[in-house]
This record gives structure tokens, C-alpha cells and sequence, in this order.
């Protein structure tokens, strides 16, 4: 059966691209984990400052309130830095719902940090596996249109 990636993977948090000033910034939404098998956040890095450093890391909740805040243990990247001729790359963190199995976790979102000066960048965090499809219903709102051909 042919399925459209949409029925089997949704947008469940996004940070906006811009070009943000040193800051800790993060997906809006606690992504609940209930709904899918596995993620994948996706970080854009634009041009990074010559003294600018890029962190992101997945962070659990054990609600979707923001209770309970821990680093999810490896889901973290390596930093990214101008030095390191990090300027316009990506970085992929991938997350097995299967790691959290036994935890109290019950969200979490990707928080990244811009330290000593800013830079432009952009985060996606996808949800693959949904145990309801189509994946899509659990897309967030900021989704504005899906279209298929």
C-alpha cells in the first residue's frame, strides 16, 4: 500500500528561522511522546558569529506543563562554532521513545543555545512511527497546508 510521507511522519515542533542574538531558545510546544515511535530533530545553522557557538540538546518533561526538566541522556550534539567551519550546516539528533522506556517522561522539546553571540538558525523536529495515522492530525499548528500529488 502507497502511503504519503505525511501519513507517516508530522511536524511536532519547530523553532522559527531568524537570526537570533546569544540566547537559549526552544520548540514552543512540549512534544508529547504518546503518539509516535521515534523523532528526529533537525537543526539549520545559518552564519555563525567568527566567537559564536551553536548547543542543542533534547530535554524530557513529565508533563506537558514543563515539570520534571531533564537532559535526555545522548541527545545532545557536538557544538557547533564559525572556528569549525560550522556556518550553514545541519545537525540531526534522532530519539527512540524506547530510551525513555521505565522514566516518567511524558513530553520534551529541543532547546538551543547561542553563546557569545548570536546566529541565524532554524529547528524542525519531526515524529515518525505515529501509532494513529495519519501522522498529519498530529502535525503542530503552525502548519499552514500539506499538499499531494
Amino acid at each position: 500500500m502507497n502511503k504519503t510521507p505525511t501519513e507517516v511522519a508530522a511536524i511536532v515542533g519547530n523553532i522559527d528561522p531568524d537570526a537570533y542574538a546569544a540566547s537559549t531558545v526552544a520548540t514552543n510546544e512540549y512534544i508529547p511522546l504518546k503518539f509516535f515511535r521515534r523523532f528526529m530533530a533537525i537543526v539549520q545553522a545559518g552564519d555563525i558569529v567568527a566567537t559564536g557557538t551553536i548547543d542543542a540538546k533534547l530535554i524530557s518533561y513529565t508533563n506537558g506543563s514543563g515539570s520534571g526538566a531533564a537532559d535526555i541522556t545522548g541527545a545532545a550534539i557536538t557544538q557547533l562554532t564559525a572556528a569549525g567551519t560550522d556556518s550553514n550546516k545541519q545537525v540531526i539528533i534522532n530519539l527512540n521513545t524506547d530510551m525513555l522506556a521505565g522514566s516518567t517522561a511524558t513530553h520534551f522539546k529541543l532547546s538551543v543555545t547561542m553563546g557569545v553571540a548570536g546566529a541565524d538558525l532554524s529547528a524542525v523536529v519531526l515524529g515518525f512511527d505515529p501509532l494513529y495515522s495519519p501522522a498529519s492530525d498530529n502535525d503542530v499548528a503552525t502548519v499552514d497546508e500539506i499538499v499531494s500529488v
